[in-house]
C-alpha cells in the first residue's frame, strides 16, 4: 500500500516574528501547531493585530482534527478565537497554556463551545492518523511542549521557542534525553526554532538574572518599577522572591500582567507568600523604598502600563523623582525603537 502524501504548510511565523502557526497534513487529515498573531509595524496604520491567513484552513476545514498549542505566548495562541469562528476543532495543550487561552476564547464569547484537552509532558495522544507525543521543554514561559508527530509517512520532531535550561525556575529541565532517543530511532524532519540560535554560546539560566536584580533591591533609593513580560512567569517568580527577601510588597500593573500572574498561582505553579501582593491604590501608602511594582511594556507598547506611566496618561500611578525603573527582558528583534 502506497504511503499517504506527508505535507509541512507553514502559515506564518517562518523569517518573521510572530504569526506561528504550522499545518501538518497526512493524506486527508491534518493538526495545526499554534495559531499565533503579531503586532502590526508603522506601515500598517489603524490595525490593532496581524493574524495568519487562514483560508487554506477554512477551505479544507473538514480535514482539520485538531490543534496543538505549545505554549501560552501570543505569537503562539493570540489568533486561536479567529480560528475558531471559522472551524470548530478540538484544542490540546498543558494546563497553563489552556487556561491562557481559555481567558482570550471567554472574551470572543467562545469558551463554552469549545472542547479542550489538557495533556502532560510524557502523554500521546492519538488524533488519526496521528500519534502525538508531548515532550517536556523549557521556555522564558511555563508549561511549555515539544513533541513528536509520529505520521504514517515518518517521525516529525517539532520544538519551537525553547531555550535548553538545566535550572529553571519552576518546573523540570528540558527533556533532552527523549529527544536523543527520538534521534537515534530516526527522524523524517526537525522543525525546530530557538530565538538567536544563530549567535554563538550558551543561553544562561532565567537563574542568571538574580545577582543583577539583587543589586537593584540593595540600592534602588525609593520605589522599584520592574517591566518585564507578562508570560514570563519565571522571571517574575524571582521578583517575588527578592521581594520578600527584602521585606517589599508588590502591586502588578496592567490588566495582562494581573491576568497571568492570578492564572499561574491559580494552577499552583507559583510560590508567593501571603500579603505579598498588594491593590496598586494603596502603593502610595507605603514607604517608596518598600515598593515593587511589575509592570507591562518592557517592548515599548504605546498602550501598556509602562509608557502611560511614563506619559502620565496612567490614572493610578505615575513616575516619580527616585523611583528606579528596570527593563528585565531583552528587545525583540524590530522592537528596539519603540523601547528607545
Amino acid at each position: 500500500m502506497a504511503t499517504k502524501k506527508l505535507e509541512i504548510i507553514p502559515l506564518g511565523g517562518l523569517g518573521e516574528f510572530g504569526l506561528n502557526s504550522l499545518l501538518v497534513r497526512s493524506g486527508q487529515e491534518m493538526i495545526l501547531i499554534d495559531v499565533g498573531m503579531m503586532f502590526p509595524d508603522e506601515s500598517l496604520p489603524g490595525v490593532d493585530i496581524v493574524t495568519p491567513d487562514l483560508a487554506f484552513v477554512q477551505e479544507h476545514a473538514a480535514q482539520l482534527k485538531a490543534v496543538i498549542l505549545t505554549h501560552a505566548h501570543e505569537d503562539h495562541i493570540g489568533a486561536l478565537p479567529y480560528l475558531l469562528r471559522l472551524v470548530k476543532v478540538p484544542v490540546y495543550g498543558t494546563r497553563f497554556t489552556l487556561a491562557v487561552a481559555d481567558h482570550k476564547l471567554a472574551e470572543h464569547g467562545l469558551l463554552s463551545e469549545t472542547e479542550t484537552h489538557p495533556v502532560e509532558p510524557g502523554e500521546r495522544v492519538q488524533v488519526h492518523p496521528y500519534d502525538i507525543e508531548f515532550i517536556r521543554s523549557t521556555h522564558s514561559t511555563i508549561d511549555a511542549l515539544a513533541m513528536a508527530i509520529h505520521t504514517p509517512g515518518g517521525m516529525i520532531v517539532h520544538a519551537t521557542d525553547f531555550k535548553i535550561d538545566d535550572t529553571p525556575v519552576i518546573g523540570q529541565p528540558m527533556d533532552v534525553d527523549r529527544l536523543r532517543q527520538l534521534g537515534d530511532q530516526g527522524v523524517l524532519a526537525a522543525l525546530v526554532d530557538s530565538t538567536n540560535v544563530e549567535r554563538a554560546g550558551r543561553t544562561p539560566s532565567e537563574k542568571a538574572v538574580i545577582p543583577a536584580l539583587e543589586e537593584v533591591f540593595e540600592t534602588a533609593p525609593g520605589r522599584i518599577i520592574i517591566s518585564c513580560f507578562a508570560s514570563s512567569i519565571h522571571r517574575i517568580q524571582i521578583i517575588l522572591d527578592l521581594a520578600y527577601e527584602y521585606g517589599c510588597k508588590v502591586a502588578l500593573v496592567g490588566r495582562t500582567m494581573g491576568r497571568l500572574v492570578e492564572t499561574a498561582m491559580d494552577g499552583q505553579y507559583m510560590n508567593v507568600p501571603a500579603n505579598l501582593l498588594v491593590p496598586l491604590h494603596t502603593v502610595n501608602q507605603l514607604p517608596p523604598d518598600k515598593v515593587v511594582m511589575l509592570v507591562t511594556g518592557c517592548q515599548g507598547e504605546p498602550m501598556a502600563a509602562l509608557a502611560r506611566m511614563a506619559t502620565e496618561s496612567y490614572k493610578q500611578i505615575r513616575i516619580e523623582p527616585g523611583d528606579t525603573v528596570v527593563l528585565s527582558a531583552r528587545a525583540i528583534p524590530g522592537n528596539e525603537k519603540a523601547i528607545a
